[in-house]
């Protein structure tokens, strides 16, 4: 079994920044290996209110690769911490837009069509977003 824990969240002023954390813990996804995307993957996904919830950007666990919505391209960046088996959400230039829950989702069977939810079968609780004009 597999926890998931997101933090970071906040307040901030339209074009302000914010870094958000998220560790798995309960089972190491070192082993995973990589096959075109498939395997181990971490990834955030974002709810805004009466809104569905949308991908945000992935990372692969083991070769790293990475991907992201284009809305977020050039601002976001996803990283991960093998040891500490971590992912880390770098928002820079934050818009009134990107307000939402942002939940981190970690899933070891991840393909190609890694944008989607139901790749994912760990999720955290979320955290809140909230960017002023």
């Amino acid at each position: 079994q597999v926890q998931v824990a997101e933090s970071g969240g906040g307040l901030v002023q339209a074009g302000g920044s914010l870094r958000l954390s998220c560790v798995a813990s309960g089972r190491t996804f070192s082993e995973c290996t990589e096959r075109t995307f498939s395997g181990c993957a971490m990834a955030w996904f974002r709810q805004a209110p009466g809104k569905e919830r949308k991908f945000v950007a992935a990372v692969t666990w083991s070769g790293g690769r990475s991907y992201y919505t284009d809305s977020v391209k050039g601002r976001f960046t996803i990283s991960r911490d093998n040891a500490k088996n971590a992912v880390y959400l770098q928002m820079n230039s934050l818009k009134p837009e990107d307000t939402a829950v942002y939940s981190c989702a970690a899933g070891d069977r991840v393909g190609p069509l890694y944008s989607l939810p139901r790749e994912y079968g760990y999720w955290g609780q979320g955290t809140q977003v909230t960017v002023s004009s």
